[in-house]
């Protein structure tokens, strides 16, 4: 009959989203819940399917949690064992085991390995199943721990469970480094993976899975997420399904607003644009879009000018169209530059002006970092990197702002007043 499991990571329960409430206190509420909401339905998954287990390869929480959400946790499992389906957990960089704070005790379906390597053997009607897991007792692990995991055991179908960064990837710490060749190497049939949140598989002489984060947090998790439903045959052969849970899906949405010269055209398209993309079929109960606005446009200049106004045009577009609006990027080929029709009507000296020698001006720009400096510190620590996380990173985004604001600049000096 073989043996069939889930394999998830990285639920990140309770993580803070605070940037999204600044933008929108509703939209923070639905991803606010949708951790939660995911993990339910990753219990529903397995026992549907009648798994044997399921795998949760670390970064279960995010290292801190409301009151409620051990309870809630607890209650899940509970759900696993009233099934007769096990689960295995081990800690990542998140939920280290020294950040353990206010969990309950967990049901005894429920096995956590600790900061010592060990190995739990079980036999699924006369196949022989070994798990071998690690959780890390401190957030960082710069050595890798495959030299710590057990050896292979000689007659069974065995599966490790490791949080890490692999040889590395963009928008992670480096966790406990190695290499699928190192990870091959150690005589496994499976390795379940976490910490990377983009879905990868290797197949070799072993199976090895990054499963990816089962519910997008923002739009920087953008597109499908997924847990993986593993079903091992009797002769040890390894079949992989994707399964959706998330009940909310980030995408970023292109809009290509070249030749466009009246604001009601531009509104049209972005109408036309949110209705198609509202109306497609999708597996997620909700859908959360970022438009990016791309192209050569004498509009350049009033999108960024009026980017609140026309943000909240798009969101009155997604209300109707049964979605979600992040916020608008505008990466027009005029973002950079001012309108034709502003430097016609404006003295070319003043135009050089603004947009050469302010974005240059060594006076302005440090009374510009002096007042940014002044804004960081009224922000809430957990924000005060918004500019960067060095003096240099300071300066250098200032630079960016000034010279992308010149334009705006010269879009409110328009003589005609027009707009």
């Amino acid at each position: 009959m073989g043996t069939r499991f889930i394999h998830t990571a990285d639920l990140h329960l309770d993580a803070p989203l605070k940037a999204i409430a600044l933008r929108d206190p509703d939209l923070a509420h639905q991803v606010g819940v949708a951790s939660r909401t995911a993990f339910s339905r990753i219990v529903d998954l397995c026992i549907q399917e009648a798994v044997a287990f399921l795998l949760i390869v670390g970064d279960l929480w995010d290292g801190t949690s409301s009151t409620k959400t051990p309870r809630f946790l607890k209650q899940e499992l509970m759900r696993l064992k009233g099934a007769g389906i096990r689960c295995f957990i081990i800690r990542g960089n998140h939920d280290a085991l020294a950040r353990q704070t206010g969990e309950l005790e967990l049901p005894d379906n429920t096995h956590l390995f600790g900061a010592r390597p060990s190995t739990v053997d079980l036999d699924m009607d006369g196949q022989q199943i070994a798990i071998h897991g690690l959780s890390f007792r401190d957030p960082h692990a710069t050595d890798s721990l495959l030299p710590r995991y057990p050896a292979p055991k000689p007659g069974a179908f065995n599966i490790g469970l490791m949080h890490t960064s692999l040889n590395g990837s963009p928008g992670h710490d480096n966790y406990a480094p190695c290499s699928i060749a190192d990870l091959e190497g150690h005589g496994y049939d499976y390795w379940a993976l976490g910490h990377i949140h983009r879905r990868a598989e290797y197949s070799g002489r072993a199976t090895i899975v990054m499963p990816g984060i089962p519910q997008g947090r923002d739009i920087g998790e953008a597109g499908p997420a997924s847990v993986t439903l593993v079903s091992v045959a009797d002769d040890r052969s390894v079949t992989l399904q994707q399964r959706t849970v998330a009940c909310l899906r980030f995408e970023r949405m292109a809009l290509d607003c070249t030749g466009l010269s009246d604001w009601t055209d531009l509104l049209s398209l972005l109408e036309r644009a949110i209705r198609q993309v509202g109306g497609a079929e999708r597996s997620e109960d909700h859908l959360v879009i970022r438009p990016v606005l791309q192209g050569a446009t004498a509009l350049g200049w009033r999108m960024a000018r009026d980017l609140d106004r026309l943000t909240e045009e798009a969101r009155a577009f997604a209300a109707a169209a049964g979605v979600w609006i992040d916020k608008l990027e505008v990466l027009t080929g005029d973002a950079g530059c001012a309108p034709a029709d502003a430097v016609t009507h404006l003295p070319a000296e003043l135009v050089e002006a603004v947009l050469t020698d302010l974005p240059q001006d060594p006076a302005l720009a440090k009374a510009l970092q002096a007042t940014a400096q002044d804004l960081l510190r009224d922000l809430p620590a957990d924000l005060r990197d918004l500019l960067g996380q060095s003096e240099g990173e300071l300066e250098q985004r200032c630079k960016e702002l000034l010279t992308r604001g010149a334009p705006a600049v010269l879009a409110g000096l328009t003589l005609d007043g027009a707009v």
